[in-house]
């Protein structure tokens, strides 16, 4: 079985400017590569898992977010650093579907994709869905990116970078 690091896009990998679709629009957190990078020297696999609600409101299209999400990771290559999947929910929150978190859909399909041991991987996302949604699926290793009371993650941490501290094996 792999460990797994899975991260929220916006407002975790990227600033949120809401809606995020166009490559002269995104903006990588401060830290990101750092950490990344040292994710992925302790072997975790770095999965990607992000509500695209803009897809299913008609902000903006499938295609779009494919084309964005080439040239992200593109960008992580540069700096030695391979985002091993994206997972996405294309729908509007009307949609009640299943991978939308907080629901765990997305969580669901990489763990069986990628045969990954729940207990040794993480999410860091940046709401509270993000944590319901790993805690749906056991992923009891959880950080909150922000300052927020009451997420239901195990840790809390304002910068990215401080995310190193805890995630040491």
């Amino acid at each position: 079985m792999q460990k797994a690091i899975f991260l929220d896009r916006d407002g975790v990998i990227n600033i949120d400017h809401a809606y995020v679709s166009k490559i002269e629009d995104f903006e990588f957190c401060k830290g990101v590569f750092e950490a990344l990078k040292h994710f992925q020297s302790l072997g975790y696999l770095l999965i990607v898992v992000t509500n695209q609600s803009g897809i299913g409101r008609g902000y903006y299209t499938e295609e779009d977010f494919e084309t964005l999400s080439s040239w992200m990771c593109q960008e992580f290559l540069y700096n030695n650093i391979k985002i091993d999947a994206i997972y996405h929910c294309p729908h509007s929150p009307e949609a009640h579907c299943e991978c939308r978190k907080p629901k765990s859909g997305m969580f669901k399909e990489a763990i069986s994709a990628f045969d990954i041991d729940v207990k040794d991987s993480w999410m860091i996302g940046d709401k509270s869905s993000d944590i319901e949604a790993a805690q749906g699926v056991n992923i009891g290793n959880t950080i909150f990116l922000g300052e927020a009371q009451n997420s239901g993650a195990k840790y809390c941490v304002n910068f990215l970078l401080d995310t190193i501290d805890l995630i040491k094996n």
